[in-house]
This record gives structure tokens, C-alpha cells and sequence, in this order.
């Protein structure tokens, strides 16, 4: 097992700066004045994490790809603690001749396999759905 080590100092009211494991800065601010609430942190962790297996696997499989961008939406609940009851990701994949079934084949396997955030978000009954535009170059 991996384990990884990070930090939290208060700097003041709810913000906080975080140092993550690989050592670079994050602001964090319950108010969103100063940085990314916890949450908004979540879900661009999500982003993150599937954004990379995407770009990762349409790469080895040898696709001309010139910007993959990753649009999230989020529902919370209403009742406390507010957590996420459904997210949705939408791909949009530029390049050259960009084959449809490769980018649904990267997808497909990010959210079944490898995205840590993803089946960790999915085993915690958030329902995380996908979808994808192609936009030739």
C-alpha cells in the first residue's frame, strides 16, 4: 500500500493553505474568497483523475489529440451534510481523425478501472455519468 502525507496550516476566518504530498500549494477557503471550497476541490480532483486516464489512453492508442477538456457538473443534497448525489462528466476531444470508439473505449475504462476518485466517489453512491464531443482540428 501507498501511503501519502499532507497538510493543512489555517491562515485565517475558513481558509486554509495545503501543502500536497508531491509538495505544491493549494488555497482552501470554506467562503471561496481566497481558494477552491473542500467540495469544488473534490470535484476537480474527479476531473483531474479522469482527464489524465483519458489523455493517457487515447495517447497509447495512437489518437491525434490536441486539447481534451472536461466539463463537471454536480448535484449535492439538500439535507446536511451535503454531499454529492449525482456528477456528470463531459469530454470534449479535439484533434485530428479522432476515432468515436477510442474516446468512448478511454472513458469507458477510466470510470471502470482506473480512476481512483471515480470508483471511490461511485462506492460512496454517487451516481457518475459521462459523455463526449468530438471536434475535429
Amino acid at each position: 500500500m501507498a501511503e501519502l502525507n499532507a497538510s493543512l496550516t489555517w491562515q485565517d476566518g475558513v481558509h486554509f493553505e495545503g501543502v500536497s504530498p508531491s509538495g505544491h500549494t493549494v488555497q482552501v477557503d470554506g467562503s471561496k474568497e481566497k481558494g477552491a471550497s473542500p467540495m469544488e476541490l473534490i470535484l476537480l480532483g474527479l476531473g483531474g483523475c479522469a482527464s489524465y486516464d483519458v489523455v493517457s489512453i487515447l495517447k497509447k492508442s495512437r489518437q491525434d489529440i490536441h486539447d481534451v477538456r472536461c466539463e463537471m457538473r454536480a448535484i449535492r443534497a439538500d439535507t446536511v451534510p451535503a454531499v454529492f448525489t449525482d456528477i456528470h462528466l463531459h469530454f470534449v476531444v479535439t484533434g485530428k481523425d479522432v476515432k468515436e470508439s477510442q474516446v468512448a473505449k478511454a472513458i469507458e475504462l477510466s470510470a471502470e478501472k482506473y480512476c481512483s476518485a471515480s470508483r471511490m466517489l461511485s462506492a460512496g453512491g454517487v451516481n457518475i455519468t459521462h459523455d463526449y464531443e468530438i471536434i475535429a482540428a
